[in-house]
């Protein structure tokens, strides 16, 4: 078996799958809930600063999300989109325990592991990121 070529595959499946499900929230954010509708179910669901996180959030998980599909400062993008799901995690799902069918924190745990990984491993070969950054003598070479 070709390790470093399971190596590259698994980095961009991982990478391109997290980020179309954070860029999807994001989405789900702006267009079918629209920003008010996350406004107020933010702020009925204690999120402090509802006003202002809404539309950070959403846009945070959208263009993060996007990022990540291409591999654009993924290491940055990740570590900031699993932040967002540990907030989430901590300051609503929690206390309805594990399973996300009664409001809990599977997803959001999930995502923010999945994020955490693509954090510590960084896009991998098939990035922006390695085009950028992936030059051996690279000051910014952690990027990729």
């Amino acid at each position: 078996m070709n390790q470093p070529a399971l190596t590259t595959s698994a980095r961009t499946i991982l990478r391109i799958v997290v980020g179309f499900l954070f860029a999807a929230h994001g989405w789900q954010k702006f267009n079918e809930f629209t920003i008010a509708g996350t406004q107020a179910s933010f702020a009925q669901m204690g999120v402090p600063a509802a006003q202002v996180a809404a539309p950070v959030i959403a846009t945070l998980e959208l263009v993060g999300g996007v990022a990540l599909i291409l591999g654009v400062l993924t290491r940055v993008f990740a570590v900031v989109l699993a932040v967002d799901m540990l907030g989430a995690l901590f300051l609503v799902h929690a206390p309805a325990g594990v399973f996300a069918t009664n409001g809990g924190y599977e997803l959001v745990l999930l995502l923010a592991a999945a994020a955490l990984a693509v954090a510590l491993v960084g896009a991998g070969k098939v990035s922006v990121d390695k085009v950028l950054f992936g030059r051996a003598n690279s000051k910014l070479r952690v990027l990729a």
